[in-house]
């Protein structure tokens, strides 16, 4: 586990699924349910589902589209957000994610979630969760219509929020989210080593990783 000069860091930026909650909701809905009731509802197989959807998934990674509820229910003719709720039960924090919360909070740091997901899937796992009363702001990137990958995003932050990158943590489970906050210019980066509770650790190439959130709370 990495040490944070936490005297350093003014703004806590962080992800909110496979960062705070579990992605196993995520990855579970996308990868299993969702196709298996695209079959149901076109009357389709789950095989000719799955050649179907597998290139709409990959054309539209890491673009908004990607994140947008509105847009897969439009594209696939489903109700999306109908379906999200059949599986809500999965919706879990990661371990300790609420401790590393509360003591950000305890120790005045500004603490500003910042997520790809769409509102309606926001407000879905913020029902389930409460996690909305550690943060001063609950951001999507919907909001400016440009995902975390993009340059754009950050351009857009900033004047949101008017935040000193070189004094800032981003915490975030997706690489190239990682990359593009910092070149953005974002000091203190971490990833996270098992965002899916039922996939294991991941690489998480040059960046350090968060292991255990009651280790990173040392020296806060």
């Amino acid at each position: 586990m990495p040490s944070l000069a936490w005297p350093d860091i003014d703004t806590v930026l962080l992800d909110m699924d496979g960062t705070l909650l579990d992605l196993h909701y995520d990855n579970h809905f996308w990868l299993e349910h969702l196709p298996a009731r695209y079959a149901e509802l076109h009357g389709t197989s789950r095989a000719m589902a799955q050649m179907e959807l597998e290139p709409l998934f990959t054309g539209n990674a890491g673009k908004l589209n990607w994140y947008c509820l509105d847009f897969w229910t439009a594209e696939l003719n489903i109700p999306v957000r109908e379906l999200k709720l059949e599986t809500a039960d999965l919706i879990a924090l990661r371990p300790d994610a609420d401790t590393f919360l509360a003591a950000l909070k305890h120790a005045g740091k500004r603490v500003i979630m910042i997520t790809n997901a769409h509102r309606d899937s926001l407000s879905l796992k913020l029902e389930r969760i409460e996690l909305a009363p550690y943060f001063e702001r609950l951001i999507s990137s919907h909001d400016y219509g440009y995902p975390k990958e993009s340059p754009q995003f950050w351009e857009a932050l900033q004047a949101d929020i008017a935040f000193d990158p070189a004094r800032s943590l981003f915490i975030d489970d997706t690489l190239p989210i990682l990359r593009s906050a910092r070149t953005y210019g974002v000091k203190h980066l971490l990833a996270v080593r098992e965002p899916d509770s039922h996939k294991g650790p991941k690489d998480t190439e040059e960046f350090d990783a968060v292991e255990d959130y009651r280790a990173l709370i040392e020296g806060l």
